[in-house]
């Protein structure tokens, strides 16, 4: 196994991630818009958020398992090509019903692309392979970040109106193309078959396994919850729907410093330590954001993303550790299961803004990562001793 994060194959990976995760993080700056244009409730409103979520992180560890078996890697750009004109055609689309098959499309996308784009991400980053993975994962939190404000530009900036939402198709079919020059790099990093035959048994870690699941599960809620709702909340505070499509980039690029920062100290300190920290500090952090407004609340919400979104890269590296052998099956659970779940906390928050209030919604948001606290203490080991001889392979 070599031992740096190789730069051209994580950089290609890492835009994979960045483009296909635009696309989807451009549908909380969309739902004012497709609101207004068909009525929608906070529920409604939510449901577009669960058929995003919910039609990647079902087949998310099919895609995975599928990866581990017989290798996708023309997963890669088809992902990343289907997640962006799937959310283009959201846009456009002249009814509700042809709403949801947009997005739904566009959530198969994120499906195809995660547990490969994943799985060779780890190839690349050699021994360090939590601060590789931060690398990888902060493209997607870019990705995230950058959605409402591209959508942004081309709904509001350009005066082309939700029509203008048909070009977040563009930087998906851009990225692909790269992504298709740059399969022969990255496939020369899979394993050779006789190496991986030789490679010592391994076995899963199902207790772990669980446990985590359902710590992501549970931050899901935080993470999702807050990225549909931010730009709603804003607006029923009295602002303006380019204001609040701003806060919520502010909280997802503080998910991706959290990243860059995250990563490295779970090398450093270990991963559960790095864990227990960001859901120690998120509930409060959340509850500050929600109580008190104004700029001491968007600074909340900035350490907030920093400390949930930032430890998105630290449980997908965990979650491979455990299962060593199911390393795209792993992350099709880890990172769909997130999706999943996430979607369906969209919903019933969705469902609570109706029946009470949008503030009672966004701040059920903290009790997600308040669950995870125990769980995190109660997590084993995810270290696992590694073959010593190289893994690198030809093509």
């Amino acid at each position: 196994m070599h031992a740096g994060v190789d730069p051209k194959g994580m950089a290609a990976l890492s835009g994979g991630h960045l483009a296909t995760d635009l696309a989807q993080g451009s549908l909380p700056a969309l739902l004012p818009f497709l609101s207004d244009r068909f009525d929608l409730s906070y529920t409604m409103a939510g449901a577009l958020v669960l058929a995003a979520t919910i039609s990647s992180s079902i087949i998310q560890p099919a895609f995975g398992v599928w990866s581990d078996a017989r290798g996708a890697l023309w997963l890669l750009p088809g992902g990343v090509a289907l997640a962006g004109l799937g959310m283009a055609f959201a846009s456009v689309a002249p009814s509700y019903a042809l709403v949801l098959v947009g997005v739904l499309a566009s959530g198969v996308g994120v499906a195809a692309y995660h547990p490969e784009g994943s799985k060779f991400a780890s190839y690349v980053s050699g021994r360090r392979r939590a601060s590789g993975m931060s690398l990888f994962s902060v493209g997607g939190n870019i990705g995230f970040a950058l959605g409402p404000l591209v959508a942004s530009f081309f709904v509001i900036t350009l005066g082309l109106g939700l029509d203008g939402g048909a070009l977040i198709a563009l930087p998906g079919l851009a990225v692909a193309a790269i992504l298709f020059v740059s399969l022969r790099h990255l496939a020369a990093f899979a394993p050779r078959r006789e190496v991986a035959a030789e490679a010592p048994p391994t076995r899963t870690q199902w207790r772990g396994t669980t446990l985590l699941l359902l710590i992501v599960g549970l931050r899901s809620l935080a993470h999702m919850g807050l990225f549909t709702f931010i730009p709603l909340f804003e607006i029923s505070r009295g602002h303006g729907a380019g204001y609040g499509t701003r806060v919520l980039a502010l909280f997802l690029f503080a998910g991706a410093l959290g990243t860059l920062l995250g990563g490295p100290l779970a090398d450093r300190l270990g991963r559960r330590r790095v864990l227990l920290g960001s859901f120690l500090v998120s509930p409060p952090l959340i509850a500050v954001y929600v109580l008190a407004g104004g700029a001491v609340g968007v600074v909340a919400l900035f350490l907030t993303g920093m400390a949930v979104i930032g430890t998105f890269s630290v449980s997908l590296v965990m979650s491979q550790e455990y299962m060593p052998g199911r390393v795209g099956m792993a992350s099709g659970l880890s990172i769909g299961l997130a999706i999943g779940l996430g979607g369906i906390a969209a919903l019933s928050l969705g469902a609570i803004a109706d029946a009470v209030d949008l503030e009672t919604a966004v701040l059920v948001t903290a009790l997600g990562p308040a669950a995870c606290i125990l769980l995190t203490l109660l997590l084993p080991s995810s270290t696992v001793r590694r073959p010593s001889r190289p893994a690198a392979a030809s093509v």
